[in-house]
């Protein structure tokens, strides 16, 4: 985690100077929130800290062991959709064409083994390998798309997936802990990974940014956490947990959507809201959840941080309910859906005592 974020951190101002060479930049539009033309591709620093760290952690003898075939078809995956991004950043393709490319994604995946497994439903239900693939595209493309759609403030999707990773890496690692399933190892140190390059980007991409992560770094964020919830599904056998506690058993499926349920909330509120005025589900508005928390006044901090704490009051509660009673899970979800509020309350205050 920690050479993650170091490596992202140096590299990432020497990748905000190539952007600038070569054209990928953000100009100013009239749907867009920052007011001067900035660099992207802060995906490719994210992509070359992973890089470096895969490298060193593959040689370690105990984390070592958890880099197999699927750690190879994530690697090569999260590749090519940094490549797509690239192109995007610098020529801005068209939806339909980043939607094929993010497929070629999953489909690289499902060549190295990565895809669901089983359901639980009624039980457990293992999944024909027909639907297994399908479903597994379907997570991976919606999360890529989650994470795309909810970048469009300074700071705001880096710290929602570290918030979300963070979640995730928590329960990847008390799994293996409490229940002895040592395989886990993939999930949890993918998570740790992108947490550091996550922290390890946000300081230069925090307001005011000086590099966005552009559709490199939005992509690859998203199938990399959707790839480590797939892959974690496959690391243990859910009939080994006990009756008694079946939260675990559920959490590698819901889990997923609950670090991620802010994102995909904005994502299927703007895909019904484009599709009822007649447009692509994918054609950019103004309309997203932080665009309405910006204009009711708060700043872009105050707003991405509302934004944090939103991800969390939902992620770590799920996450706290696998291993914990319900009321601490609760209580968990309570302290950051409270201090969310707070701070809404305060700017208001703060609204009506300059009027």
């Amino acid at each position: 985690m920690l050479l993650a974020a170091a490596i992202c951190y140096l590299v990432t101002p020497y990748v905000e100077t190539y952007a600038l060479r070569f054209g990928a930049i953000a100009r100013v539009r009239t749907r867009d929130i920052h007011t001067e033309t900035t660099p992207r591709w802060g995906g490719v620093a994210m992509w070359f800290a992973t890089s470096f760290t895969f490298v060193v952690v593959s040689h370690l003898p105990l984390v070592g062991k958890s880099f197999g075939r699927e750690a190879q078809g994530i690697f090569l995956a999260a590749t090519f959709v940094v490549l797509l991004g690239m192109i995007d950043d610098r020529y801005e393709l068209d939806a339909l064409t980043k939607l094929a490319g993010q497929t070629v994604a999953a489909g690289i995946l499902l060549t190295f083994g990565v895809q669901l497994l089983w359901l639980p439903i009624n039980g457990l239900i293992t999944l024909p390998p027909s639907i297994g693939q399908f479903l597994t595209v379907m997570v991976i493309l919606v999360a890529i798309n989650a994470v795309n759609f909810i970048d469009g403030m300074d700071g705001l999707a880096s710290g929602v997936v570290a918030v979300a990773a963070t979640a995730f890496f928590i329960f990847a690692y008390v799994l293996a802990v409490v229940y002895g399933f040592s395989r886990a190892g993939a999930p949890s140190t993918i998570s740790a990974v992108l947490i550091g390059v996550c922290l390890g980007f946000l300081p230069h991409n925090a307001y005011p940014a000086k590099i966005f992560m552009g559709d490199s770094g939005s992509m690859f964020l998203g199938l990399m956490l959707g790839a480590a919830a797939i892959t974690l599904t496959g690391q243990f056998d859910p009939n080994a947990i006990s009756s008694e506690s079946t939260g675990p058993t559920f959490l590698p499926l819901l889990l997923p959507f609950a670090v991620l349920a802010i994102p995909l909330v904005d994502f299927g509120m703007a895909v019904v809201r484009r599709v009822r005025a007649g447009r692509s589900p994918f054609a950019p508005d103004n309309e997203h959840l932080h665009h309405k928390l910006f204009r009711a006044g708060n700043s872009q901090l105050r707003t991405v941080i509302i934004m944090y704490l939103w991800t969390a009051a939902i992620a770590f509660p799920v996450t706290t309910w696998a291993f914990a009673p319900l009321w601490a899970a609760v209580l968990v979800g309570g302290v950051f859906g409270l201090g969310s509020i707070l701070l809404m309350k305060r700017k208001s205050q703060q609204i009506e005592s300059r009027s």
